[in-house]
């Protein structure tokens, strides 16, 4: 089917189709289209409704978190919209039925909490001091509206209001600290003697018949990996590099003693007046005149915008509003920065947005590079961005050329492209170009491999794209018994080896059992052997596996010692024997230990009382999903 699609797409009637399709995006705009509209929630959650546009973006939410976790070795189907929606609607549902039972108990946030929380968070921050202008940008590229950022963080800062009182109103009680001491703070003495498996590796000689019967019952164990050798064009901007034109050179050197900071500096700070929806032009005046009455008399222009700026966003870092070159701020406000002295508030200025008291904190005044000085770096960008644009011009081009190519060559011939060729390629492949799982799932999908076409043009980070297609498939073949032999040799030899070990344990382990001590085993085989006394689950000086038996085992009786073995992740064989186990108290632990467990304690108690309230909140509620 989709060869016909794509021997079809070309025709009269598709582009019709095609057309009317382009014709009602202008008309309705595409959002009415793929988010169903202005009307109709996906949701209802006792009586709220959840939008599509909600939901879609909680889906681009998930899907940025996961291109930020896993990079190139991102799987595409993973971004897939029906993957996502559904735990993003559970996520949205979530959110509401807490936010619904904040609200209930009368919780809530102010604007002045919010803008503080905003200030402080690291990555709206320039040098330490909040920047409006990279808050703006990076919820630009997030896609968040700085309102709808706001009424998010908002609904999030109650709802882990509620959270944390509902998990803090738990509490562990002493009998329950002694409880818990006991386990944690247990302590056991053991001895444990190591039997090598090298000890018995060369004892097996494995015979020719043998090797051969055993390759002809598991030939399966012995199949080569399948594999596809690819033909494939791959573009990168490098690709694409050109010399500099000297005019262009000299644009960007202008362009960037104009815009760079080279220009005159000046860092800003303001107190943001607004006018309330009740509040009268006079009770505005007022305010001002008591702000500007304050800072004449000597207050700190820092405490006074904290505590009286209407700019959330830069309130709580004392009105700091970062540099301006000329070009930050609206123009009535950046020619009453040029009129400042440095450490002179401005009379009120005017802008779309309120009435601004203006402080300039710092000055800064740089000499200019020089032309030559700047050429390497200019150079460099200039080269960087024309070779991009007509990257993704070849790209655009290619993607329209190969979807309906017979194979790779016409496309690159037309695009003046090269055509390379890869050495096999695996499923698992670990190295080189075609390690990256984008890849690796298109070559061996059923489109490229089962339908023998061209893969779509593949994005990879750093803007390199990969078209490919298979030119020979190498499906999964027995190998020859040549090319296994000492494989299978040194396999049965391992597995005689650690069958012998084992039973070499077992008999040791029914030694002390009958009364034998490790010390006098040991001797007698020729052994490694220790003691361990007030050993924790946290001992450092008994291997893992070792201590991990230990604690599994129960006590002994009194009088008593419990003997096992435990086989290690090399093979060795460890015989074991558990003497004593002592019970911990909570009055005996250290100080910082017995806060570290209140701690824990409380987490654990917390977090089981979180789940229950929202297990609970879902249970009572009414919710309906379209």
């Amino acid at each position: 089917m989709l060869q016909d699609i794509r021997q079809n797409v070309q025709g009269t009637a598709a582009k019709i189709v095609v057309g009317l399709i382009v014709i009602s995006f202008s008309i309705f705009g595409i959002e009415s289209i793929l988010l169903g509209g202005g009307g109709g929630g996906v949701a209802e959650v006792n009586g709220e409704e959840v939008s599509p546009m909600e939901l879609q973006q909680a889906v681009n939410t998930a899907k940025r978190r996961l291109i930020a976790m896993m990079g190139d070795e991102l799987d595409p189907a993973m971004l897939d919209d029906e993957r996502l929606r559904p735990q993003a609607l559970e996520g949205l549902i979530a959110q509401k039925l807490q936010l619904q039972s904040a609200t209930d108990m009368g919780l809530a946030v102010s604007e002045r909490e919010v803008g503080a929380v905003i200030g402080s968070m690291e990555q709206f921050q320039l040098d330490g001091m909040f920047s409006p202008e990279l808050y703006k940008e990076l919820l630009a590229s997030s896609g968040y509206t700085p309102a709808f950022f706001k009424r998010s963080l908002s609904a999030e800062l109650v709802i882990n209001q509620a959270r944390s009182g509902i998990a803090g109103s738990d509490f562990a009680t002493p009998a329950e600290l002694e409880m818990n001491a006991r386990f944690i703070g247990e302590q056991r003495d053991m001895r444990y003697m190591t039997i090598p498996l090298q000890r018995f590796a060369d004892e097996r000689e494995v015979s020719d018949a043998e090797i051969e019967a055993f390759y002809n019952a598991n030939q399966n164990d012995f199949l080569s990996e399948e594999t596809v050798e690819l033909d494939y064009i791959e573009l990168t901007p490098e690709d694409f590099y050109q010399p500099v034109d000297e005019k262009a050179l000299l644009s960007a050197y202008e362009e960037e003693l104009r815009t760079g900071v080279y220009t005159t500096q000046n860092r800003v700070s303001h107190i943001l007046f607004e006018a309330g929806k009740e509040e009268s032009p006079e009770a505005l005046q007022a305010r001002i005149d008591a702000v500007r009455q304050a800072l004449d008399a000597g207050s700190d222009f820092a405490d006074v915008a904290r505590e009286f700026s209407d700019d959330v966003g830069s309130s709580g870092a004392g009105g700091d509003l970062g540099f301006s070159s000329g070009e930050a701020f609206p123009p009535e406000m950046e020619q009453a920065i040029a009129a400042l002295d440095v450490g002179v508030v401005s009379s009120p200025v005017q802008t779309d947005v309120g009435t601004h008291l203006i402080l300039v904190t710092e000055r800064r005044e740089a000499e200019p590079p020089t032309l030559e000085e700047l050429r390497p770096t200019l150079e460099s960008r200039i080269q960087q961005e024309e070779a991009t644009v007509e990257l993704f011009r070849t790209v655009e081009s290619l993607r329209d050329i190969s979807f309906n190519a017979e194979d790779l060559d016409a496309p690159a011939e037309e695009l003046q492209l090269t055509v390379r060729q890869s050495e096999p390629v695996s499923r698992t492949q670990a190295e080189g170009l075609f390690a990256n799982p984008s890849l690796v799932s298109a070559a061996f999908s059923e489109e490229v491999l089962g339908n023998g076409h061209n893969s779509e043009v593949i994005e990879l980070s750093g803007n390199r794209f990969v078209v490919l297609r298979v030119r020979q498939h190498h499906a999964p073949d027995v190998r020859p018994l040549e090319a296994v032999r000492e494989e299978i040799a040194t396999s049965m030899r391992d597995n005689a080896a650690r069958q012998a070990v084992t039973a070499e344990a077992e008999r040791l382990v029914a030694a002390v059992r009958d009364g034998a001590g490790i010390e006098e085993l040991a001797t007698r085989e020729g052994l490694a052997w220790q003691v361990e006394l007030g050993a924790t689950r946290n001992s450092a000086n008994v291997p893992p596996q070792v201590l991990r038996h230990a604690f599994q085992l129960p006590s002994p009786a009194a009088g008593e010692t419990l003997a096992d073995y435990v086989l290690s992740s090399t093979g060795d064989a460890v015989v074991l024997q558990l003497v004593r186990v002592s019970a911990g108290e909570y009055d005996t632990m250290p100080e910082d230990e017995q806060d570290r467990l209140a701690q824990q304690v409380q987490a654990e108690y917390g977090s089981l009382v979180d789940a229950e309230y929202r297990s609970a909140l879902r249970e009572g509620a009414d919710i309906s999903v379209m």
